[in-house]
């Protein structure tokens, strides 16, 4: 089973998600928070595999319990979905810097979000193709950054995971990457394997961050 812990300062939000995912049979709710700080305490006490995280609340927003709950010390650290909506895309590149896993737009189908937890449960990043798109658009808008050397972890990749890494900055999913570069999915799997491990990261969503700031991709590529 996977508990799930719902967060949004909106009570109605919080019971229609949670029924629609109490009713799926590998999905339970152990708890519920109306701000931010209640969900850092909750989850500190309840333990749940997924949090799913509204931006906008009270007292705390969801992006700094993010940023707390994610820099708890220990490998039992919640996975956190954001939930999010068009007019929070200056939030998007944080949260993602802070570590969430995935990004859902809120009024996306009920499957994708029953999808969506179960991805980030199984340890996937899930980035909405809507969301990829602005969030590389609002890369684009940046002014190109200076000239600087190239981190020495990135050498630690070979040139096609290089290569793969680039493609993960660009939004491509795995069946996509796969598609481009002529090579099974699995071995696309296998490549993201190896790139997070070499770079210390979480998941594919800190891989875009890091691939954009340290300019192996640069805006509008």
């Amino acid at each position: 089973m996977i508990k799930l812990l719902i967060a949004d300062d909106q009570a109605m939000v919080r019971e229609g998600f949670g029924a629609l995912l109490a009713a799926q049979p590998d999905l339970v709710v152990v708890g519920s928070a109306a701000n931010g700080e209640q969900a850092v305490t909750e989850t500190r006490r309840l333990d749940p595999d997924v949090v799913l995280m509204d931006v906008r609340m009270p007292v705390m927003d969801g992006l700094e319990a993010t940023r707390r709950l994610l820099a708890d010390p220990g490998a039992d650290r919640p996975k956190v979905l954001i939930l999010t909506t068009f007019d929070l895309d200056d939030y998007v590149f944080e949260a993602l810097r802070a570590g969430a896993s995935g990004f859902l737009l809120k009024d996306a189908p009920g499957a994708d979000l029953v999808q969506a937890v179960r991805v980030v449960a199984a340890g996937e990043a899930l980035l909405a193709p809507s969301v990829t798109r602005r969030l590389i658009a609002e890369f684009t808008a940046r002014p190109a950054p200076r000239e600087r050397p190239r981190p020495t972890a990135l050498n630690a990749l070979t040139a096609r995971e290089t290569e793969v890494l680039r493609l993960i900055a660009r939004g491509r999913s795995n069946t996509e990457i796969a598609a481009e570069l002529v090579v099974a999915e699995q071995t696309v799997k296998t490549h993201v394997g190896r790139i997070l491990g070499k770079l210390g990261l979480r998941d594919r969503a800190q891989a875009v961050v890091l691939a954009y700031e340290t300019g192996l991709i640069s805006p509008g590529e």
